[in-house]
């Protein structure tokens, strides 16, 4: 199982990720916009908010990441300076992610229910009862131990 960091940002994801790439170090491999989201009917996005980041991942040599992505008004809770990360749990199996979620959830509020996602992961995002915000990704392509 991975852990990592998860920042969310206001609409400077980007500047951010590129910014950490510059003093970390490390290769930004990912970002995706809101744009590759599937419409969905009542939900319109205008065209500035589709340009922001969905997600992006900044990947090291080691094998550790930070990923990001903004926020959008309605999208959850809006990001506030000094708690707008989450930690995301990349376990080995769908069955683990039910376990780990369902476990992550006692006592807490579920934002996402563990579900089959568009971009290909079973994903599911909660705050725990600490208040923690977690989020939970399978992803059958990258399941193997490392």
């Amino acid at each position: 199982m991975k852990i990592h960091a998860y920042l969310n940002f206001g609409g400077k994801a980007e500047e951010a990720m590129r910014f950490y790439a510059k003093v970390l170090g490390g290769k930004l491999s990912e970002v995706f916009r809101f744009s590759a989201m599937p419409k969905e009917e009542g939900f319109e996005l205008t065209p500035e908010q589709q340009n922001l980041v969905m997600h992006g991942s900044l990947d090291f040599e080691d094998g550790q990441m930070i990923m990001a992505s903004d926020r959008i008004a309605g999208m959850g809770p809006e990001p506030v300076d000094g708690n707008n990360f989450s930690l995301s749990v990349h376990p080995h199996s769908k069955q683990e992610a039910d376990r780990i979620f369902n476990a992550l959830a006692e006592g807490g509020t579920v934002t996402m229910p563990m579900a089959d996602q568009f971009w290909g992961d079973y994903f599911g995002a909660l705050t725990d009862r600490f208040g923690i915000g977690w989020m939970v990704n399978y992803s059958p392509v990258d399941s193997s131990p490392k």
